[in-house]
């Protein structure tokens, strides 16, 4: 029987394994050949070049600028969202008055995660559409609105919140903040919940604060999501090409003032679609491609810890 497994277990793992080359790897493949080139993107005639493109990109000041973006945005991004999602987690789950019951959240728990996920189910678009509305350079969009009505800023000089160079690309953070919180709060609080009340209990009759018992209880506990959350949001991180591109302004996908809010992922589409450098746009895909790895690789590494069990 021992030697009839392994046809049985090929004859499942053959059909996803050719999938995957077809439609993972051979574009990875192909991307890398192409960045080799001269190739337009139309032409079926092009020239290998070898490394120029490369060569190119690290003398290219667009590029630079747009790749300080995204290394902004993998810091800021999961630092700020991981932490809010964990404080919000914790308070509608344990961080209410201990009962004779036991350990509960915060009063209106339930409500506050459904408050908290609903923008999760909001599309790209609408999130695009809606704070566009927020973000307006007038007195008619919410923020200045309430500014104004705030006396704390003049109506005749509103705040131009998308064409400010110094502002424009911690707006686009906040509304990635505000989108994705929900998201992680219910991720956490699922791992939460599996983690036995008992031991929050024993940490409060030893006489641990909410904060000893976040920290010497529920983080370590929770560590393998952290991780995996780490991981997920900084690879969206090296993207966000759908809020820069719907959001800012600049020449076909954003990415203004002057590339203020410029990041690798708008830089490439506008090589690839509006200036025909097809070449040099697979090299920028590359590079994004070994950047997100690298970056992956290392939150593994540095962020691994024994694994606690309960």
């Amino acid at each position: 029987m021992q030697h009839r497994k392994y046809p049985f277990i090929v004859g499942f793992l053959i059909v996803p394994l050719v999938l995957y080359i077809t439609f993972v790897i051979w574009p990875y493949m192909q991307t890398f050949g192409y960045s080799l080139t001269n190739w337009t993107g139309e032409s079926q005639n092009f020239k290998f070049i070898g490394l120029d493109n490369y060569t190119a990109l690290f003398h290219d000041s667009v590029f630079r600028t747009a790749l300080w973006h995204n290394i902004l945005l993998l810091i800021f991004l999961p630092v700020i969202t991981i932490l809010l999602a964990l404080f919000f987690a914790f308070m509608v789950n344990v961080g209410g008055r201990s009962t004779a019951g036991g350990v509960q959240g915060v009063r209106g728990a339930g409500i506050y995660k459904v408050v908290y996920f609903f923008p999760q189910v909001l599309s790209v678009a609408i999130l695009i559409v809606l704070f566009g509305a927020v973000y307006r350079s007038d007195s008619a969009g919410l923020l200045n609105g309430i500014l104004v009505k705030l006396h704390l800023e003049d109506a005749n000089n509103p705040i131009e919140w998308l064409n400010d160079p110094n502002l424009v690309l911690w707006c686009l953070l906040a509304i990635q903040v505000w989108a994705g919180v929900g998201f992680y709060l219910v991720l956490f609080s699922a791992a939460m919940q599996s983690i036995p009340k008992d031991i929050y209990e024993a940490a409060l009759l030893d006489g641990a604060g909410r904060g000893q018992t976040f920290f010497k209880v529920t983080l370590p506990l929770l560590w393998d999501s952290v991780q995996t959350s780490w991981v997920y949001i900084s690879i969206f991180a090296m993207d966000f090409f759908a809020l820069v591109s719907g959001l800012t302004p600049g020449t076909g996908y954003g990415g203004g003032p002057d590339h203020h809010s410029e990041v690798m992922a708008t830089y490439l589409m506008r090589n690839f679609l509006s200036f025909g450098k097809s070449g040099y746009a697979c090299a920028q895909g590359v590079i994004i491609m070994l950047v997100t790895l690298i970056v992956s690789a290392v939150t593994l590494r540095v962020s691994r810890r024994d694994r606690i069990e309960f």
